[in-house]
């Protein structure tokens, strides 16, 4: 099966399009190093998916042949422990900073912007 189309499946992405981008602009990586939207997929396959600022280290563990629930997409990899406790910690410091922010109404100023900028970082 097809990296790109085994992302989609995955639930990773909403389009196969998103995934094939993804995949070409270096966002997804096997063993540490860039791959093709086409490249065969297997079960074992160990690879690294950066969506945003969050990122999976995930192992294949199955493929499935069209898109599901997200129970059942979520039965296709089993993501690394580490991984996972990093990409929550990020989670809840984001939530942690948003609360700042949400106290304001309608669209930020310049100011509020540097400062978002300053406590964020580019967010890329």
């Amino acid at each position: 099966m097809r990296l790109d189309k085994w992302l989609w499946v995955a639930r990773f992405f909403k389009t196969r399009s998103l995934a094939q981008a993804a995949i070409t602009g270096g966002k997804v990586k096997a063993k540490g190093e860039r791959v093709k939207p086409a490249r065969e997929v297997a079960a074992g396959d160990e690879l690294a998916i950066r969506v945003g600022e969050l990122e999976w280290l995930i192992t294949v563990r199955a493929l499935s042949g069209q898109r599901g629930p997200a129970e059942i997409a979520r039965t296709l990899y089993e993501e690394d422990e580490a991984g996972r406790a990093r990409r929550i910690a990020q989670v809840a410091d984001r939530r942690a900073h948003a609360g700042v922010w949400a106290e304001r109404k309608g669209r930020p100023t310049k100011r509020d912007r540097r400062k978002m900028v300053r406590a964020f970082g580019d967010g890329g």
